[in-house]
């Protein structure tokens, strides 16, 4: 029942968003979809020590990289100058993953609190039953019993990449709503303040904030989550083995001209090739299958053939039960390296 929802709101809400902005007679621009779905940038703008400058100004550049619009006088403008700390698309999206763990974790561990050996309930106990599987087949199977320390972050971990990679796949309700609200004031006369003249559209606010961008389709992120790893990793060997862990990162009965070529690979660039790893393969795989959503959907638009529209759908709602099975399977990925990687940090092998 959950895919036959999500497949229907897929199909329902993603062939609109392809012709959410401009005339119904400019031609179709995939590689313009994939940007606007794919990409990141500024939405609400926070610059500290800098100054405004206005549409019109001679300081005003147009081709800035993060340009905004005051809604007071309807005039864009971008800082110059000062620390721009700019809160972005994924950001928001960020923010909302966040509210859906605290809703969803806080009242299952209070439920769970009141008698751990009852079952409360169905939702508690599918929590309770993700968490018990990552406890022993996860982190103590990877850690030899030692995982006790870890169980926060990579349960943190799992759970942050699952949420982040399904809210990926549900439509953008903020744009859905700004195409219902954008039709039902079609014949309405454009407000005063409104800058049609500049030809820049702005969307509403609940479209800037649920945008539906996936957050682990961003480098930064995925970048991010594998540094924390890393420095996991070498704290994890420096608190078990102590300063010998710097000696003992080579394998035990290495030759001595050998042990020398080889400290720095497994001290240095193994860890490094970890991390680089845990990020390319996040990042790939929830870049590749929404590009090729995007695209599929996309046949039907570029050749505007009612024959592409079958197969065109039917591709898509296959990837897409694809993409369902692999967000958690991403997720399960990261948190099964992570805690093999750090327990692999913990003794001399």
């Amino acid at each position: 029942m959950l895919k036959q929802i999500f497949a229907t709101a897929l199909l329902l809400f993603s062939l609109p968003l392809f012709a959410s902005e401009g005339e119904a007679s400019k031609p179709f621009d995939l590689n313009e979809v994939l940007v606007h779905h794919l990409m990141d940038h500024a939405e609400f703008p926070f610059n500290v020590g800098g100054k405004k400058v206005f549409e019109g100004h001679e300081a005003f550049d147009p081709h800035s990289e993060n340009i905004f619009v005051d809604h007071s006088t309807g005039h864009r403008f971008h800082f110059v100058g000062g620390i721009d700390l700019h809160i972005t698309r994924r950001v928001t999206m960020m923010w909302i993953v966040s509210f859906f763990l605290l809703i969803v974790f806080i009242p299952a561990a209070r439920l769970i609190a009141k008698n751990p050996l009852k079952i409360q309930s169905r939702f508690a106990n599918a929590v309770e039953a993700f968490v018990s599987f990552l406890k022993k087949d996860v982190v103590d199977a990877n850690t030899d019993g030692h995982g006790h320390s870890y169980y926060h972050y990579i349960f943190t971990l799992f759970f942050f990449i699952l949420f982040c990679n399904l809210m990926g796949l549900i439509p953008p309700v903020g744009e859905v709503i700004q195409l219902g609200v954008e039709s039902i004031n079609a014949g309405e006369e454009v407000p005063a303040t409104a800058h049609a003249d500049s030809g820049h559209h702005e969307p509403i606010w609940i479209a800037k904030v649920w945008n539906g961008i996936t957050v682990t389709g961003d480098v930064s992120v995925t970048v991010t989550l594998a540094l924390i790893t890393l420095l996991l990793i070498y704290g994890t060997g420096f608190v078990y083995q102590g300063p010998k862990f710097i000696l003992h990162s080579v394998p035990n009965g290495v030759p001595w001209p050998l042990y020398i070529l080889m400290w720095p690979l497994e001290f240095i660039i193994s860890p490094l090739a970890k991390a680089f790893a845990l990020t390319v393969r996040l990042l790939a795989n929830m870049t590749a299958g929404h590009v090729i959503i995007l695209a599929l959907l996309g046949f039907i638009f570029q050749f505007q053939s009612w024959g592409v529209a079958p197969i065109s759908v039917f591709g898509a709602t296959a990837i897409y039960f694809l993409e369902l099975f692999v967000a958690f399977l991403q997720a399960y990925v990261f948190a099964l390296l992570t805690s093999l990687f750090v327990g692999s940090s913990m003794h001399r092998h």
